[in-house]
């Protein structure tokens, strides 16, 4: 096993190395922009479904929707970028709201974000996967089995570390750049020289009879889905290499002049075009074909699109097991989560949200259309609240708050309206968020009572520091046979105890067995006592438990400790371990809730 671990996993990375795990910022922008990029092949094509629904010539407002869209986008990265210098420990949405607008909205904000990146991943994958049975039709039907395989993968490449994951994130992210930038350079420059006349479905101005600000607002709470991934870079400065909220900050920046750029280039050459949406067609196919024709690099889109909606679903495993760390330190989530794996990431983390994504997978069998609703309630209501906790943090500071805050408050404000087009509009999709979230914040506060209580109990106060003598020290050792495991057993037993008693659960349906076990264990330990215990059910864990707590019991009345010893053999392959029994195991975890009760395990080593 261990073996194979290192095989998959690679060596284990001393602590001392963890600087040379941080990444520059052109591996970064691989490592966390995934997501933001990917979301252009489906960002502009979200906008013009809804307009189409009520007439083609509705495409032109497209065009003013994508520029709200891009007020959004440079509202957020300003507001990010000054996050990431406020906050250079990571955290994002999570620590800005908690800090400023309390312990439930940052709940709500961390809540809202762990299950948008498992959303990130279950989405991203199944486009991925449809991708991938678009240009195989034979593996149709085997959605949801391409999608659980990709994000084992991806798990498998996280856990190998930082480095790794973004070297292998630098060729799909890198290409998926090169071939987009290519696309919408070519479609420009034939507009400009006028080798592609105008064919859009209606001129800007148009009178659309019906037309209406629900519809507009619909389509522009659906477009704005191309931003979500733009807070993962704030999640994840720790990440960076040093300066890391520098580099951050740049990093950041670099991705929102990209994703603004091809947005806004994608839109209007979609709309110059006049490329309809079609069922069985994307959009951004539909583009490359009119740019490229059948060309190799209408290949080399379909291909980079692919493998860039595959592979955004690493930008959730960039973000998730930071964010579940900033939880678990505030003792929000379980402990584990705060420690690192053999490769310095925190691969509790990682392994957790790929367990959660192939659950939503499943659950949705892999369809896109039913989880992006979800995915888009819950990377607004984080992107709203870190909006509003940044203009309270800018009020704490006093002088020119106001002046500081304006990309704040822009933001918040488009962001709650965003949240209300889906409460309007889309709640027969969104309302599993609603359920789920008051379940979320419902677990976070049990266990922070449990370690608050935790810390109360084990907290050492000066009475409790008072010695306690005790006058001796009685010993069950557990026998089943009589084997070589009881010598060392006995001797040990003997070792540290002033009582020592052998204790024997005898099955009713065999009592020749008992009668032999016992006459062998006293011709070969005379000098010690041999006390059987009958059951007349197959287990033998409840009469020894109710063994213990007799002697126990006795024992505390003589003002004697009780040791339970617990002999075992331990194969020499590993393997091996499968062909027992795990008794042992069991009467381990069954004793460990017993109180005043001391458990040893004793282990003969087999050697063949």
């Amino acid at each position: 096993m261990n073996y194979l671990k290192r095989l998959l996993v690679g060596r284990p990375l001393k602590s001392a190395e963890n600087d040379e795990q941080k990444l520059t910022r052109f591996a970064a922008l691989a490592l966390l922009s995934s997501d933001a990029l990917s979301s252009i092949a489906y960002g502009t094509e979200q906008i013009v479904v809804v307009l189409v629904a009520l007439s083609t010539a509705a495409i032109w407002y497209s065009l003013p929707i994508a520029a709200f869209v891009i007020i959004l986008l440079v509202s957020l990265t300003l507001s990010y970028r000054q996050i990431i210098h406020a906050y250079p420990h990571g955290g994002g949405a999570y620590v800005v709201s908690s800090e400023n607008l309390g312990r439930n909205a940052g709940l709500i904000a961390g809540g809202s974000l762990l299950i948008d990146y498992m959303l990130t991943v279950a989405v991203s994958v199944s486009a991925g996967a449809e991708a991938i049975t678009s240009a195989v039709p034979a593996l149709y039907g085997h959605q949801v089995a391409i999608s659980i395989f990709i994000v084992l993968i991806i798990m498998m490449m996280n856990l190998r570390g930082l480095r790794e994951s973004a070297s292998f994130l630098m060729v799909p992210v890198y290409t998926f750049i090169a071939v987009i930038t290519i696309l919408i350079a070519v479609g420009l420059f034939k507009i400009a020289i006028g080798a592609q006349p105008l064919h859009a479905t209606a001129l800007p101005g148009a009178v659309v009879p019906g037309i209406s600000l629900a519809l507009i607002l619909r389509a522009f709470s659906s477009g704005s889905s191309s931003l979500t991934g733009v807070e993962a870079i704030s999640n994840a400065v720790p990440f960076f290499k040093k300066p890391r909220a520098k580099n951050a900050a740049a990093t950041l920046a670099i991705m929102a002049s990209i994703l603004g750029f091809f947005f806004v280039g994608i839109t209007f050459i979609n709309y110059w075009y006049g490329i309809v949406p079609k069922t069985e067609v994307t959009v951004l196919s539909q583009i490359g074909e009119a740019v490229f024709g059948h060309g190799i690099m209408y290949y080399a889109l379909q291909f980079s699109t692919a493998l860039i909606l595959a592979v955004a679903a690493n930008t959730g495993f960039s973000a998730f097991p930071v964010l579940a760390y900033n939880l678990a330190k505030d003792k929000f989530m379980p402990h584990m989560y705060q420690d690192r794996g053999d490769r310095l990431g925190y691969s509790n983390g990682i392994i957790t949200l790929a367990a959660g994504s192939i659950v939503l997978l499943i659950i949705f069998q892999g369809s896109t259309e039913r989880l992006i609703p979800l995915y888009s309630i819950g990377v607004f209501i984080p992107f709203a609240l870190s909006q509003t906790g940044m203009v309270r943090h800018w009020q704490k500071q006093g002088s020119s708050w106001l002046k500081k805050s304006i990309a704040n408050i822009v933001g918040a404000l488009i962001s709650y309206a965003i949240i209300a087009i889906l409460f309007a509009y889309r709640l027969g999709d969104i309302w599993p968020f609603f359920i789920i979230m008051p379940v979320l914040l419902f677990i976070f506060y049990k266990i922070h009572d449990h370690y608050r209580k935790v810390a109360e109990q084990l907290r050492l106060m000066e009475a409790d520091a008072k010695l306690h003598t005790y006058d001796g020290n009685t010993v069950i050792v557990l026998v089943g046979n009589v084997t070589r495991v009881n010598v060392g057993a006995l001797n040990y037993a003997q070792s540290i105890g002033d009582y020592v008693v052998a204790m024997h659960v005898s099955l009713d349906e065999d009592i020749k067995k008992e009668k032999e076990i016992e006459a062998e264990f006293k011709q070969n330990f005379p000098d010690v006592r041999f006390s059987v215990v009958h059951s007349s059910y197959r287990s033998i864990e409840n009469p020894i438990i109710r063994y213990v707590d007799l002697v126990s019991k006795n024992a505390m009345k003589h003002n004697y400790t009780t040791t339970v010893i617990i002999p075992q053999f331990v194969p020499r392959r590993r393997w091996q371990n499968i062909l027992h029994n795990q008794t042992s195991l069991r009467l381990r975890m069954r004793l460990s809730w017993r109180q005043n009760i001391v458990v040893g395990t004793y282990s003969y080593h087999l050697k063949k």
